[in-house]
């Protein structure tokens, strides 16, 4: 009884510390979860620079076919460090920053259409040597995932698309509705209180994070406020559906039924053109399924190439 007594207090002085160091210093703790959770996937922080001087980081990790992950607006690449988890064991897992986000190059006068973020992927993946990968990508990252298809389809051995952008003819969302009610877009944030918010309204369970984190997490997204409005613009003047019509290339489509910033009703429009689709929609999941849900998200993705191979 005595040992256990001593064992308890040992672990609340643990939790205490721990929780002290989260508030008393924010930025080191960030940085040491987002590592921990970097290893416990197999993934390398890496960093490269394009022949026109346009600077990538990167998280790379795991073994066998290439799998390119792009993040959604108003993200980075640690959107897929946890369901990485499960694909390292199978693939070989690169996902970047996108230019504008993260820790990738912030140019303010740079296309960031998708058909330009799309063009500059390529020379990416020839600088990496990469010439033929699975291709994945969330909301904005799902959308430059098919434009990148329609432009280099011989690249592409099958798309992934989580709750992709870029199919406008869908059904209003709550993310439009708010929009053009109001005018003001919930995926931007001019202080910690509009990030908060944002992280509230993707994600249907979101994960816990500590206040301080998650202000730490913000202080990016605050810093590019005027240029994530005009990235946001350029998406919406973009549409994939034509591009895309009876691509022939095997994809996954996966949806939560809880998503609010792009109605769930977008999946059977792309189902429709798509001619090698299929659909999965989750249920009690918001905008990123990779976040709210890693491992079934992975598992779906492992069955389905396993009968596309």
């Amino acid at each position: 009884m005595r040992i256990l007594k001593i064992a308890i207090s040992i672990l609340a002085v643990f939790i205490i510390s721990a929780i002290s160091w989260v508030y008393l210093a924010p930025e080191q703790a960030t940085g040491f979860f987002l590592q921990a959770d970097r290893e416990r996937s197999g993934l390398i922080h890496k960093q490269m620079d394009l022949p026109d001087g346009t600077h990538y980081a990167y998280l790379e990790g795991g073994k066998g076919e290439t799998l390119l992950l792009l993040h959604g607006f108003g993200a980075d690449k640690d959107n897929f460090t946890r369901v990485a988890k499960f694909l390292t064991p199978h693939f070989h897992v690169i996902a970047p920053d996108l230019l504008g986000f993260g820790e990738s190059s912030h140019p303010q006068d740079a296309d960031y259409s998708p058909i330009a973020q799309a063009r500059r992927l390529q020379v990416f993946a020839n600088t990496l040597g990469i010439t033929k990968f699975h291709l994945g990508g969330s909301s904005m990252g799902g959308h430059i995932a098919m434009t990148y298809a329609s432009l280099y389809p011989g690249d592409v051995k099958s798309l992934w698309l989580l709750d992709p952008g870029g199919v406008w003819s869908a059904p209003e969302s709550e993310l439009q509705t708010v929009i053009r009610e109001t005018g003001h877009n919930p995926l931007v944030s001019r202080n910690t209180a509009d990030f908060a918010a944002t992280f509230r309204f993707v994600m249907f369970d979101p994960p816990f994070i500590p206040r301080p984190i998650l202000d730490v997490m913000a202080q990016e997204r605050i810093r590019n406020f005027d240029l994530d409005q005009r990235i946001f613009r350029q998406l919406k003047d973009d549409t994939v559906e034509m591009k895309i019509r009876d691509m022939p290339i095997p994809t996954l489509i996966v949806w939560g039924d809880h998503d609010r910033c792009l109605n769930v009703a977008t999946a059977e429009i792309l189902h429709k053109l798509l001619p090698k689709s299929q659909v999965i929609i989750m249920h009690n999941i918001g905008h990123l399924p990779m976040i709210e849900d890693p491992k079934q998200s992975a598992m779906d993705f492992l069955k389905f190439q396993s009968v596309n191979p």
